[in-house]
Parts: C-alpha cells; structure tokens; sequence
C-alpha cells in the first residue's frame, strides 16, 4: 500500500515512512520491517508517493498525523534539507537530507548515505583510500557520498555532470575537505580506479549515454542505485573490462540501518537482510 493521505499511524505505535517519486517498488518498508522485528520494535512503515511540487504539503500531513521519522528518496533530498529546522554535520555539508527525526514540532535532518556507502564498500573490501574516483552525477546521491569519500583520502576525485554548473558547486562545497575536480559529462581522458555512478537518469526509464572512459587494472564499478536502474551502467562497465561491479543494495541496507539506529537507538544486523533483499532483488 502506498499512502498519500495525512493520517497514516496506527494507535500506539510510532509511525515511520519513505517519501520519494517514484516509490512503488522501493524496498525501504521491507527492510526496515525486518530491522524492527529483529529488534523487538514497535513500529509501522510505508511508502508515501511524493511528486516534488506536493513533498513539502505531504511531508506536513505526515508530521500532523504522528509521523515519528522518515526516509527521502529520489528526488526530494535537497528539498527535505530545506524542511528541517536542525541538521547533522554530515546534512548540512552535502545540502541533502535522507533522513529526518521528529523533535518536538520540528524535523531533524540527517544523511546516511555517505556513512551507508562506506560501510558497504568495507564489506566489499573496496577502500576508496589512495584511489582515483570518478563520480558520475552531481545530485542528491553525490552530495550525499562526498564528505566519506574525501576523508577517506582518495588520491583524486573527479565529478562529471552532464551541467558541470551543479559539479562545480558541488566541487566548491566540498573544497575544505580535499581537492575536488568537476567538469562536464566527458571525463578527463585519465585512468579510474573506482568509477561511481550517481545519476538518476536511469529511474525515469531514459536511455543513458555513458562517457567514454579510461579504467585502470583492477577497476571498481559501483552505481548507487540497484536492479534495473543500477543495469545500464553495470553493462556498459562490464564492456570497459571491469570485473569488479556492484550495484547499490548494499549500500540500501547499510544507511537504512544508520537511519532506524538515529530513530530507535539500536543499529540492527544487516549482514542477514542484505542476503535475503539480494535473492529476492537478484544478483
């Protein structure tokens, strides 16, 4: 069931939900269900359909009606950031919010997506440490990995937008922590050693045109999103000769649990949920 309507929680139970556009096939509620029942927590979660022009009214209906945290997917991270009265270090230096925690009669926003990544790209035995990383995209999920990334101490970042206006903010905001180059979609004719795909692109259904790249031996190919979506990029990767390719589910599992830990005071195990989402989600 998808919610649209204000009064979305149930007596007694704190009331929890991800907003996005589109939603219907996000796997959040799952995941989170499963967190709550390993942890002995009383909570419902749902999908909420949040077109832009109708996330901010939405999100208020949901604060009206109980609404304890959420989580904000495509494409309503920067304006969830917008909608908070306080935000983590971590919110306020990539402008994007992925998860929001009641206070009072305000919202607190958070970002567990860098935090989400990096714990997935440990499991992966991937350290972005001394490599050359290339970022395709410069939206909300980029904003998100950024700050991680650069103190991890990369040995260069490099972001590729299609309007290379949004990379150079982006690069700009991001500066204090390490040097960031951005450009437009065709990268510099250098080789990669980790290439991350963060366009949204593919959630609308539109054909993408990938750059022509240069990847290093022993490149990593990792697209933010998962299923369908993570697919053209993985198979252009895979035709560069990359043999290291990862979608984002992982990295799903890890920043939903960073979120129910700020919400629930409890990090659950993730290592079971993940395995149970990839033989549903496939590989």
């Amino acid at each position: 069931m998808i919610l649209t309507s204000r009064r979305c929680c149930m007596l007694m139970t704190d009331c929890y939900a991800v907003f996005g556009d589109p939603i219907q096939h996000s796997r959040s509620p799952w995941i989170h269900r499963q967190f709550a029942a390993a942890t002995g927590q009383d909570i419902d979660y749902q999908p909420i359909h949040a077109p832009a022009h109708r996330f901010v009214e939405l999100l208020q209906d949901f604060h009206e009606g109980g609404g304890q945290g959420a989580n904000i997917t495509l494409p309503l991270k920067e304006i969830a950031a917008l909608q908070c009265d306080s935000l983590s270090a971590a919110a306020h230096r990539a402008g994007a919010a992925n998860t929001l925690l009641r206070r009072g009669a305000s919202w607190h926003g958070d970002n567990t997506d860098g935090s989400g990544w990096m714990a997935d790209l440990a499991r992966l035995d991937c350290s972005p440490a001394g490599r050359r990383v290339l970022i395709l995209g410069a939206g909300g999920a980029a904003r998100g990995i950024l700050g991680p990334l650069l103190e991890s101490r990369p040995a260069r970042v490099h972001i590729a937008n299609r309007n290379p206006e949004r990379a150079l903010e982006l690069a700009l905001r991001f500066r204090t922590l390490g040097v960031v180059e951005s450009g437009p979609w065709l990268p510099p004719a250098d080789e990669f050693d980790l290439i991350v795909h963060a366009s949204a692109a593919a959630h609308a259904g539109t054909p993408v045109q990938f750059p022509p790249l240069r990847v290093a031996s022993g490149a990593v190919a990792y697209d933010l999103s998962y299923g369908a979506a993570a697919r053209p990029f993985l198979d252009y990767a895979a035709s560069l000769g990359v043999q290291a390719r990862h979608d984002g589910l992982g990295m799903l599992v890890e920043q939903a649990a960073d979120a129910f830990a700020l919400w629930r005071g409890i990090r659950p195990e993730t290592g079971s949920v993940l395995a149970q989402l990839r033989a549903q989600v496939g590989a």
